[in-house]
């Protein structure tokens, strides 16, 4: 049977700011993320399968990765759990309720790593997670594959 990758895209808003960093993004600033997830596998040859000819339900892909990244991250302020970072969240903590913490500089990159790790965790057995795409901007993103990361 053959062997095929299914990509869906996912957008989000966010805000970080890169604490001790030496350029512009040192200050708290916004993005308009976009997520490409693909997973790949063989689609289901079981002629009493609803999904057959299926590798996995779009739908459900994007209730995994809605309920694992999007509903986290979405329309929050993303900062690194520091000394510093705690004391920002506890300033902003009677305004805004969306203050994500992570235990990493919240780049482009690190977030990817974060992404996969849930979506590992949360992905059918019969689909493997292959790629990652995040976008910052229009022209800027990062990139993580499976094949690198074993």
């Amino acid at each position: 049977m053959a062997t095929i990758r299914l990509t869906k895209e996912f957008s989000f808003e966010a805000a970080h700011a890169l604490e001790g960093y030496d350029g512009a993004c040192r200050e708290i600033h916004g993005h308009s993320y976009r997520l490409f997830v693909t997973v790949k596998g063989e689609p289901s040859t079981d002629e009493y399968d609803p999904k057959q000819g299926m590798v996995m339900d779009f739908g459900l892909l994007k209730r995994i990765v809605n309920e694992q990244i999007v509903s986290q991250f979405d329309h929050a302020f993303v900062i690194r759990r520091t000394e510093q970072g705690e004391l920002l969240r506890g300033m902003l903590a009677d305004h805004f309720s969306r203050v994500v913490m992570v235990d990493y500089q919240p780049t482009c990159e690190n977030l990817l790593v974060d992404f996969a790790e849930r979506l590992l965790e949360a992905l059918p057995d019969e689909v493997q997670l292959y790629a990652l795409r995040l976008h910052e901007t229009a022209t800027s993103f990062a990139e993580w594959f499976a094949d690198d990361n074993l």
